[in-house]
């Protein structure tokens, strides 16, 4: 059985998909694009557009009753794979420890003309 899990703190999904959907104690968050949900606007740069992706993340994570410590596998999506140490370096903060199995990729644009898109997978508590 599935469940899908919505909060307005994180933006809502813009297109015909869930934020999140919990399945078999498996959290799948959908790729989250730097939106800022009080405005709708994303920031500049790739550090805080990175930052509010993972902000975003665990506000979704947090309405699932999950954290960051449960993240086992994370996609990273750049429009230019030049800004990987920047968006390493902001990545670091939100995974200090024990970091989860990740993959990231060069893509060719992403919705919005966002810098970064991410997406994750938690084992529910």
């Amino acid at each position: 059985m599935k469940k899908i899990i919505s909060t307005q703190t994180a933006p809502a999904a813009i297109g015909p998909y869930s934020q999140a959907v919990e399945a078999n104690g498996m959290v799948y968050v959908s790729g989250q694009l730097p939106i800022i949900p009080s405005t709708g606007e994303m920031p500049s740069g790739i550090a805080d557009q990175t930052r509010q992706s993972l902000t975003n993340i665990g506000e979704i994570l947090n309405a699932a009753g999950c954290s960051y410590a449960d993240v086992v596998k994370v996609s990273v999506l750049l429009a230019d794979i030049a800004d990987f140490g920047a968006m390493n370096s902001v990545y670091a903060e939100f995974f200090p420890s024990e970091a989860p199995a990740r993959v990231c990729y060069q893509v060719a644009a992403l919705p919005k003309q966002s810098l970064v898109e991410i997406d994750v997978i938690a084992a529910h508590k």
